[in-house]
């Protein structure tokens, strides 16, 4: 059999020429649901609506399809099976002992390292060796700790290549024992976020490792991380430089998108895999707490470990385009009020997003924090009142542009994935910053820099013409973020920034301006 890489699928698909059958069935009863979910959903399936933003030159949206991939389940979350009790009884005797192990190594590990660290203040260079050398002690106590666990043997295919010729090292990452491992076996300086210097007792340890600190959200950060990455890597005092690339932990079934700080200094790297065998344990640090995850691997008679010095033909997973942005999206949707069938089901492949739609996972997290503040159903769709009552807009026509807009499948319900896909479209329309700022010079009365209620009603009114006052009043409390009864520009931008859609409530004024048949029109009137 050839090799396959990454992007290979594990299973060949049947040749093309064969045929093929496709039946749709459509169940009365989803039929009868999105009838009923606002009474939008046979108006959607029946009535052709006009693009509510062609003013700003958009002609729709396409959502690439979803993956059922999940790349952070755990898939032992629950003890089942008679088995699996009884080996858990047998084991609490022998956990007790583990969990005495555990402590007394982590406590003997962090009074060694404070003695290593004591009245050293030239961190910026090499530690010197006979701190190193104390340091062994830590190390001794890491692999005692690694036996506590479970890891009483570890499996090792391959040979590392020599520090001088591959400074760095990648691994994927599966649990927090990838990182107790490495530290026994090659004490390197590792790129970790800046929350793990104030863990107890571990914080002090990683300190020695002469951690590189990144915040992830932060670009002058990430940039400094890389400066040190190069710096540490150029020079053979250093020990090698460690980076789990991924950016977060996954089960080990799939292969997310990397992130770049390992590969932009542009030095040889030495790819490390970690796998862990299993029947009845995933011992993976995805979705479950890690209390839970370590009082599985106590009450376990061994637990398999296995690194190689390869990666792609090592793990046989399949490549994804989920990334960390994708566990915010996840942690967020668990937390959610709303009973989820499948919180996995928000995650979107960040990686391939960022690409497309040019957003960043904060962002992606806020426009969530909306979605979810429209009442989802457990299969995570939001009907045409959820979606009204949070952009505080009123039942008509217009607003059924709108959230047709956004039900590309015409189906009368919208998901995550389209409410995203659909946001940030408008938001990134080329002409979107200028109508926001031109539609506010409009209505900004005199010497004023603000907008008066009654100047916001005047602006929307076209759109919706029988909104009342309490109506108005409702949806200018949405712009108006600090109650103080007006709009500045920066409450106008910020609120439309958010909430994207509302930009069509001042698409009459817009038009009224001709931009719709010239393209440059919009531009020229704000210069």
């Amino acid at each position: 059999m050839a090799d396959k890489d990454l992007a290979s699928p594990l299973i060949s698909s049947a040749p093309s020429d064969h045929p093929h059958l496709i039946l749709t069935v459509q169940d009365d009863t989803d039929t009868d649901h999105n009838n009923h979910n606002g009474n939008h959903g046979s108006n959607s399936t029946h009535h052709h609506f006009r693009n509510p933003y062609a003013f700003l030159g958009s002609d729709g949206f396409t959502v690439p399809g979803s993956t059922t991939a999940d790349p952070f389940r755990n898939h032992t979350l629950e003890i089942r099976g008679l088995y699996e009790w009884l080996k858990i009884g047998i084991c609490l005797p022998i956990a007790l002992v583990r969990l005495v192990l555990f402590g007394a190594s982590l406590l003997i590990g962090f009074v060694a390292t404070k003695l290593a660290l004591q009245g050293w203040k030239d961190k910026k260079n090499p530690m010197p060796k006979w701190r190193c050398r104390i340091m062994w002690i830590t190390r001794v106590c890491t692999r005692c700790i690694l036996f506590s666990f479970g890891y009483h043997w570890i499996r090792r295919k391959g040979k590392p290549a020599p520090r001088e010729i591959a400074p760095i090292v990648v691994s994927n990452h599966v649990s927090f024992i990838e990182p107790i491992f490495y530290f026994y076996e090659l004490f390197p300086t590792i790129v970790a976020s800046e929350s793990h210097d104030s863990l107890p007792l571990v914080g002090t340890i990683i300190r020695a490792m002469q951690v590189i600190y990144v915040n992830r959200f932060s670009a002058s950060s990430r940039k400094h991380a890389v400066s040190e990455i190069k710096r540490k890597a150029s020079s053979d005092r250093f020990p090698r430089v460690l980076l789990f690339p991924e950016g977060t932990t996954t089960n080990g079934r799939f292969l997310i998108s990397f992130e770049l700080g390992a590969f932009i200094p542009g030095f040889p790297i030495q790819p490390v895999t970690v796998r862990y065998p299993h029947v009845h344990f995933d011992q993976s640090w995805g979705h479950i707490s890690l209390a839970k995850l370590m009082f599985r691997m106590f009450t376990q008679f061994h637990n398999f470990m296995e690194t190689c010095h390869a990666m792609a033909t090592s793990l046989n997973v399949v490549q994804t385009s989920h990334s960390y942005g994708d566990l915010m999206l996840l942690m967020k949707a668990s937390q959610s009020k709303s009973k989820l069938e499948r919180p996995a089901s928000y995650m979107v492949e960040m990686a391939t997003v960022k690409s497309l739609l040019h957003i960043s996972s904060m962002e992606a997290v806020d426009f969530l924090d909306k979605f979810l503040s429209m009442n989802p159903d457990p299969r995570g769709h939001v009907n045409y009142s959820g979606f009204l009552r949070v952009l505080r807009l009123k039942a008509c026509t217009f607003s059924e542009e709108i959230f047709a807009f956004i039900d590309v499948e015409k189906s009368g319900s919208i998901t995550f994935k389209q409410f995203l896909f659909g946001s940030v479209h408008v938001l990134k329309q080329p002409l979107f910053r200028q109508a926001c700022e031109l539609v506010f010079s409009e209505y900004v009365s005199g010497e004023n820099d603000y907008i008066s209620e009654q100047e916001f009603g005047e602006s929307i009114r076209p759109a919706i013409p029988d909104l009342n006052e309490d109506e108005v009043h409702e949806l200018f409390n949405l712009f108006d973020a600090d109650g103080d009864g007006r709009i500045s520009k920066d409450e106008f931008w910020t609120c439309l920034k958010k909430n994207p859609l509302l930009i069509a409530l001042f698409s009459p004024c817009l038009l009224n301006k001709d931009i719709s048949q010239d393209g440059n029109r919009l531009v020229e009137e704000i210069v």
